[in-house]
This record gives C-alpha cells, sequence and structure tokens, in this order.
C-alpha cells in the first residue's frame, strides 16, 4: 500500500481491497519487484472519502462499490445538494451536506486535505473519471475508467 502521511488505518483497510482488485503493471520493473497499481490508490482514496462525508445519511441506503473489467463505481445515496453541479465540483466547490461529520474528518478521522479540494486531486491524478449526479434516482456516482490490459 502507498505510505501517506495523512492516510489512516481504516482507510487503509478499505484501499488494500481495492488494490488487490487492481492489475499490477510492471512498467520495466524487475519481474520479482511487486508492480505499481493501474489506477493511483490517492484516487481511491479522495473518492472514497467523497462518498462517505456527502452521502444523504436520511437515506437508508448502502455506499455501493463495484468492480467491472473496464471501470469502478462507487455509488453513494443522495444527490448533490443545493445549486451544486458536477461542473462546480470538478472546480473546487463543495457544499457540506453533514457539517458535524466533516468536522470530525478535518481532525483526522478520514484522510482530509482540505474543503473542495478531494474531486480536483483524483481528476489530477486520473484523468479517466465520470461523476453522474442523478437526480431521479437520488444517487451519486464516481466511475473510475480502467485501461485496456493487452496481454500477450
Amino acid at each position: 500500500m502507498y505510505d501517506d502521511p495523512h492516510s489512516n488505518k481504516e482507510c487503509g483497510i478499505i484501499l488494500v481491497s481495492f488494490m488487490r482488485n487492481l492489475h499490477k503493471i510492471q512498467a520495466g520493473r524487475g519481474v520479482n519487484t511487486p508492480g505499481i497499481p493501474e489506477i493511483p490508490p490517492v484516487v481511491f482514496e479522495e473518492l472514497l472519502v467523497n462518498a462517505l462525508v456527502h452521502r444523504d445519511y436520511l437515506i437508508s441506503a448502502p455506499i455501493r462499490i463495484f468492480i467491472f473489467d473496464n471501470r469502478i463505481e462507487i455509488i453513494s445515496p443522495g444527490n448533490l445538494p443545493n445549486n451544486l453541479t458536477v461542473e462546480k465540483i470538478r472546480k473546487g466547490n463543495s457544499n457540506i451536506r453533514n457539517p458535524v461529520l466533516a468536522s470530525f474528518i478535518a481532525k483526522g478521522l478520514l484522510p482530509y486535505r482540505g474543503l473542495g479540494s478531494g474531486i480536483k486531486r483524483a481528476f489530477e491524478h486520473w484523468s479517466a473519471l465520470d461523476l453522474i449526479d442523478d437526480r431521479d434516482g437520488c444517487l451519486f456516482t464516481a466511475i473510475i475508467y480502467r485501461k485496456e490490459i493487452i496481454t500477450g
């Protein structure tokens, strides 16, 4: 797992689970060295923290994570609040749905690097992302597209 001073044990456990389901790329490294993950771990960390902090806890449904061959989906209960749009959050705008929870996050409960910075950071590390605000289904979905692995 990657080493980050802001990371904590609980988030690390979830990340390890993700990392086990990803392809490892040798990228010119020796055959006996561990490969690097196909998608940077910081992308998952940022999107998971966002899913936990910004979900709608008044909806009795879990955060769901699906791992497919070509993508990974993180689905949170609740659409974007108020006038927030996907375009606005990509620019770093934020709207705190759960202020009490956010205050605990800022004190180290989960990795935290600043209000409104997680989605931007995820895009900086992996541009093959899609965000869907499903107002009819009352869901917010983050899709991480995987690169095709050519074997041969």
